[in-house]
């Protein structure tokens, strides 16, 4: 398969998937096609111009010619230095690695990934959220996603693949919204009564059972399993944790249940005020997860050898 192909079936699929809905991504890409068109010429000549067809700024093609046939891939859930000296490493081995992808971004995907952000003031509208209220709390934590992100050597992994002449590419949250498109539908069709139902529904799949046998494992975090779970949102997209604020939101639009990937301590602090139970799946399966659904996809595609490491492990459906 044609990487470009592959980078391609990346943000097609990451659409179809996304929990916004077509309407609402489309009128994202039609709001950076305006920017652009108005843009001065010399700056046009700056502007990421894959922001006009793929609206995950989280998600890029990093290296390699869009024509490069790929055959064999090694993926992983973080792919640094490291990662890329092992593909480097096993092409010695005469393992052919065509393409490296990391699921967490790497490069100038990872500079401005706080962008993507964004769609979770439509998420939380969607479940009832004023969006004015979503979005002017977005708008804060993303500022200060930015300020942590900012003074990051974002390249290192990038001009390791340069230099070596490896094809690297990140995926990021059209993997993300498959995992959390996923499980929501899941347990709205299972309709677990009460939270220890939940943590079940989530032992059942198999990455979260993997996840178990290393002690890492779907857990509940905060309220007790006879906890009646009440309205259960999966929030697991949308670049990283939102607001901390939007906890009391989601109390007051009927939410009884979180189900997320993970917590920050500022984020547990905050949630512990409120009445909500919270499940947190576990971070590197959920992304596990995500991909493992992505890749049934890019399989149908096409026949690839896949090669895991860095936390990933493939499992087929």
């Amino acid at each position: 398969m044609k990487l470009s192909k592959i980078y391609e079936l990346v943000v097609k699929e990451g659409i179809a998937a996304d929990p916004r809905g077509r309407e609402l991504v489309t009128k994202d890409l039609a709001r950076a096609k305006k920017e652009y068109d108005e843009l001065k010429e010399k700056d046009k000549e700056i502007f990421d111009k894959e922001r006009l067809v793929n609206p995950y700024a989280d998600s890029r093609l990093l290296n390699g010619d869009p024509a490069l046939d790929v055959k064999t891939i090694l993926l992983g859930i973080d792919i640094e230095i490291g990662e890329i000296l092992l593909a480097d490493r096993l092409r010695q081995l005469n393992k052919k690695i065509d393409l490296v992808i990391s699921h967490h971004p790497e490069g100038y995907a990872r500079a401005n990934f706080y962008n993507v952000m964004n769609m979770q003031v439509d998420i939380f509208s969607k479940i009832g959220i004023p969006i004015t209220v979503a979005e002017g709390l977005l708008k804060e934590r993303m500022k200060e996603v930015e300020r942590k992100v900012s003074p990051l050597n974002h390249s290192r992994a990038v001009d390791a693949a340069k230099l070596l002449n490896i094809a690297f590419m990140c995926v990021h949250t059209p993997a993300d919204n498959h995992v959390a498109t996923y499980l929501q539908k899941l347990i709205d069709d299972k309709k677990p009564q009460d939270v220890g139902e939940i943590l079940e529904v989530l032992r059942d799949i198999p990455e979260y059972r993997e996840a178990i046998k290393l002690n890492a494992g779907p857990r509940i975090l905060i309220g007790d399993p006879k906890n009646r779970a009440g309205r259960i949102f999966v929030d697991m997209t949308g670049g990283t944790e939102g607001p901390k604020e939007i906890f009391d939101r989601l109390e007051q639009v009927g939410v009884g249940t979180v189900v997320a990937m993970h917590l920050s301590e500022e984020h547990f602090k905050n949630v512990q005020k409120e009445h909500i139970n919270v499940v947190v799946a576990g971070h590197i399966s959920s992304d596990s997860l995500g991909l493992n659904l992505f890749l049934d996809k890019l399989e149908k595609e096409d026949k690839l050898e896949l090669i895991t490491c860095s936390g990933f492990k493939r499992i087929k459906r």
